[in-house]
């Protein structure tokens, strides 16, 4: 199912050194893919479509969601309702083992030929490089290859996506690399002293993502909150598949618990408390564009009227930070 466009837009912005105008509220499509529990087909493209009805114009995956199940989506999506404007950001690197060795020109090409198979488009709008070891944001061989898939028009531009400030800050000094992307979060507030202004300086979009801490800031979840066997938050907790900071933002659960009952009186009457917690990251200076999931319209929908939400106050500001330095900065320090 497809659904049909209805004229609404939100605020855009410029995504940094692609020169392209999204929409601040994007939609990350990890959920359509996989480890979120199942999403069938209809349910993917009835949010795909509920997301772009509400305004939104920037969809980011990965060729490792659904190992190409999420950008295969994204390509029916595409091929029923072509004149969208919609820019889409895709992601590579990890369907192979992490050794910066394998981050190679004949990789890229491979990769690349397969995601825009995916996606059923001849040039990828953005390819990022998928949280790589390290080392590699200090390899110019690797960045170098990276100019050569815009050079060939694999690739209309390229960027980052990063576990560390300090990878984000190494890759930011790059002149090819248009965007980052990072977690940030009311959980997650270290990118906020030195990434965004050097960001900003640079002219690099930033892509926030996990925006809502793996859902803990929906506010909905409590301690008798369970998720399915093939959820990450199940599966991952403790970082057994994947780095600990991807689930939850890397706090603990109880503790991100005792955090969102503190942050949740600064919810204005009738806003959800997840469509705060993106209004908050909307209001970071710096910020291009913030991917929450979804995994039904309603999500979708929901998740893009943050943008038509009241900035927050320096006074609510100023509690986030408090929650922060109290509850959650002892447990995760200097950690991201």
């Amino acid at each position: 199912m497809v659904v049909q466009r209805k004229d609404f837009q939100v605020e855009k912005r410029v995504l940094g050194r692609t020169g392209r105008q999204v929409g601040v509220i994007g939609l990350g499509a990890w959920q359509l893919g996989a480890d979120w529990g199942e999403v069938s087909e209809d349910d993917a493209l009835a949010t795909l479509g509920a997301a772009v009805d509400a305004g939104v114009s920037f969809l980011d995956t990965a060729d490792v969601y659904g190992d190409g199940r999420s950008e295969q989506l994204i390509g029916t999506f595409l091929k029923a309702r072509p004149d969208e404007g919609i820019t889409v950001a895709t992601k590579m690197g990890r369907r192979v083992p992490q050794e910066p060795a394998n981050y190679t020109l004949d990789n890229f090409r491979a990769w690349t030929d397969r995601s825009r198979t995916n996606l059923g488009v001849d040039t990828l709008d953005l390819v990022q490089l998928h949280c790589p070891p390290t080392a590699v944001y200090s390899s110019d061989e690797v960045f170098d290859a990276l100019d050569t898939l815009v050079a060939e028009e694999r690739i209309a531009a390229y960027g980052v996506s990063v576990e560390t400030r300090a990878e984000a800050l190494t890759a930011i000094a790059r002149p090819g690399v248009a965007s980052v992307q990072i977690i940030l979060n009311m959980l997650r507030l270290g990118p906020l002293a030195d990434v965004l202004p050097a960001a900003r300086q640079a002219g690099v979009g930033i892509i926030a993502r996990v925006p809502l801490a793996s859902g803990l800031l929906s506010g909905k979840y409590d301690e008798h909150t369970t998720f399915a066997e093939n959820d990450h938050r199940n599966y991952n907790r403790h970082g057994e598949a994947f780095d600990v900071g991807e689930t939850f933002s890397g706090v603990d659960f109880g503790t991100g618990l005792a955090a969102v009952r503190r942050l949740a009186p600064l919810v204005p009457s009738g806003v959800a408390m997840a469509q705060f917690a993106l209004r908050w990251i909307v209001d970071q200076p710096g910020v291009s564009v913030v991917i929450p999931g979804a995994r039904n319209p309603k999500q979708a929908a929901d998740n893009a009227a943050a943008a038509d939400l009241a900035p927050l106050s320096e006074a609510e500001f100023g509690v986030v930070r408090e929650v922060y330095d109290e509850l959650i900065a002892p447990q995760i320090g200097d950690r991201w």
